[in-house]
């Protein structure tokens, strides 16, 4: 019988791919655009953001300039916190070690 392990986790820009050689593993990776850190009172000397919680793309193709519009706030994509997404999948042929 085949053991199967899922490991769900936020993966940081610094932290390095890790294999493993005595098991098979699939990684697949999804982009999500949290909330807008746009500086509305950079002119003034302050700061003060919108409020807007999540990116959301406005009407267009995908690929195109209004695609890549916040219909919520009306920044462009670029200015929301990008959240990766990773998800290992891992088939194990034994029982994971301990270290010891």
């Amino acid at each position: 019988m085949r053991k199967r392990q899922v490991v769900l986790r936020r993966a940081s820009p610094e932290e390095p791919c890790r294999s493993s050689s005595t098991a098979s593993s699939l990684t697949a990776r999804g982009v999500r655009y949290g909330e807008c850190q746009k500086n509305h009172a950079a002119a003034v000397g302050g700061y003060a953001v919108d409020g807007c919680r999540e990116f959301m793309a406005s009407n267009g193709e995908e690929g195109s300039v209004a695609a890549l519009t916040c219909a919520a706030c009306g920044c462009h994509r670029s200015f929301h916190r990008r959240e990766i997404e990773t998800e290992v999948v891992c088939d194990c042929n034994s029982p994971l070690s301990t270290g010891n």
